[in-house]
């Protein structure tokens, strides 16, 4: 079963956020608890891990700003 990646809401006041970066390659395996993306807000940068072990794939571009909620990958 897929699970889907969105932009988490980090802080209260978060609406939005900026794939800084993939930590991973599209179509890698992962681990639970490997660091996947770097999440940038106007107020700090936080790493992302790995929910559950599985294949990354990448549905969003670094670089972009996301609405919190907004789909980004999943992990198959």
């Amino acid at each position: 079963m897929a699970l889907t990646l969105t932009i988490p809401k980090l802080e209260m006041s978060m609406t939005e956020g900026t794939l800084a970066e993939w930590s991973v390659e599209d179509g890698a395996h992962v681990e639970a608890g490997d660091v996947i993306y770097v999440l940038e807000t106007d107020k700090t940068a936080r790493d992302i891990e790995a929910p559950v072990a599985g294949k990354l794939l990448q549905r969003a571009a670094p670089g972009e700003t996301y609405e919190v909620g907004t789909e980004i990958g999943e992990i198959v």
